[in-house]
């Protein structure tokens, strides 16, 4: 029996999508507040490096990360995604009785159940009748928990959905540094582990609501997905560090990035948006999808080298930090790459 790509068939299903009254009414972010330099980690690891003949000031020169944030002690993710949430809220001027969905789509967690969207529902005082869950798709999990919500928005379900984000990277990167040091350590352990060293730590929000009562909202249009999950075992993270190969990775999510952009340009004309406001990984990642598909370089905002790469809120905190600079009827494409790998381009107008 053949598929349908092997007999030439237009396999794209529902991988574009269009919204129909759903606009982004708030998107806010938390910085957490210790910086910490990609010096320090070099310090650190300095007897590695010299061993390694690795040259100096890696992070800064592979990556273009000159630092990234951790958590004051006693705050954790869970109460850094509250913060985001209830500003979001408040900027929406939406009453959290008023909501109907809370969607978590945190990386970091502590424990494997209960979910950590039950806390945040809790601590943002939304009602018993409030769905609430965790969504996790690696660093695509915001842009899913969006579109997942614009759809239950779209279908009447419910009216306002809150999208929440909070990542903490400084265990993983403790106990990465300290397997580092290691005199055993190899160059093959460094490369595969140098990932983890780019993480950073923050926490975002976005409240969603139906378009037609919210006139100054910025309508979400719609987009596309893309997966090309034969590459799930190239990026693998647990709470004891995270294992890349990072060209495979490079690689295989240019080219499902690619792909998707071409699928999606005959409905929805991209070349030409306001904004391209993309998943925060590095440089590297981030140029070569500027040269891969031809966007214009003034018109995508960096923040991954003062953050790091924040998983799935350096979107949307890239976001919440441009808000100020759009106007109305500013075209933005949100693009992001998730482990696995996904990719989702959503455009929103603002």
């Amino acid at each position: 029996m053949q598929h349908g790509n092997e007999q030439g068939l237009d396999l794209a299903g529902n991988a574009t999508f269009r919204h129909t009254n759903t606009a982004l009414l708030s998107v806010s972010s938390v910085e957490a507040p210790r910086i910490v330099s990609s010096t320090h980690f070099d310090d650190r690891l300095a007897p590695t490096l010299r061993r390694l003949k690795f040259p100096p000031r890696l992070l800064e020169r592979v990556a273009g990360i000159t630092h990234r944030r951790w958590w004051a002690p006693g705050t954790s993710f869970d109460d850094a995604a509250i913060e985001a949430g209830a500003k979001a809220l408040a900027e929406a001027g939406v009453e959290a009785t008023e909501v109907g969905l809370l969607i978590n789509t945190s990386v970091t967690r502590r424990n494997l159940e209960p979910s950590v969207a039950v806390k945040i529902h809790h601590r943002l005082g939304l009602t018993s009748s409030a769905m609430n869950f965790d969504l996790a798709n690696a660093c695509l999990g915001f842009v899913n928990g969006m579109i997942l919500a614009a759809n239950m928005i779209d279908s009447g379900q419910i009216k306002y959905a809150v999208i929440v984000n909070g990542e903490d990277s400084q265990a993983v990167q403790e106990t990465t540094l300290a397997r580092l040091q290691r005199p055993e350590t190899t160059r093959e352990d460094f490369n595969r582990e140098f990932a983890t060293l780019t993480l950073g730590s923050g926490a975002a929000a976005a409240v969603l609501g139906p378009a037609d009562a919210h006139p100054g909202g910025h309508r979400l249009v719609g987009g596309v997905m893309r997966a090309g999950t034969e590459h799930h075992e190239l990026c693998v993270g647990g709470v004891d560090g995270m294992s890349t190969d990072a060209k495979g990775l490079l690689d295989g999510g240019l080219q499902l990035v690619v792909e998707a952009w071409r699928e999606a340009q005959p409905e929805w004309d991209w070349a030409a948006m306001d904004r391209y406001v993309t998943h925060q990984v590095s440089n590297a990642h981030t140029q070569a999808i500027i040269k891969a598909i031809e966007l214009n370089p003034d018109r995508v905002p960096i923040t991954f080298p003062y953050w790091g790469n924040v998983g799935p809120a350096s979107l949307p905190m890239t976001l919440a930090a441009e808000a100020q600079s759009l106007t109305s009827g500013d075209r933005v494409l949100c693009m992001g790459v998730g482990s696995g790998l996904n990719t989702g381009m959503v455009e929103i107008v603002w």
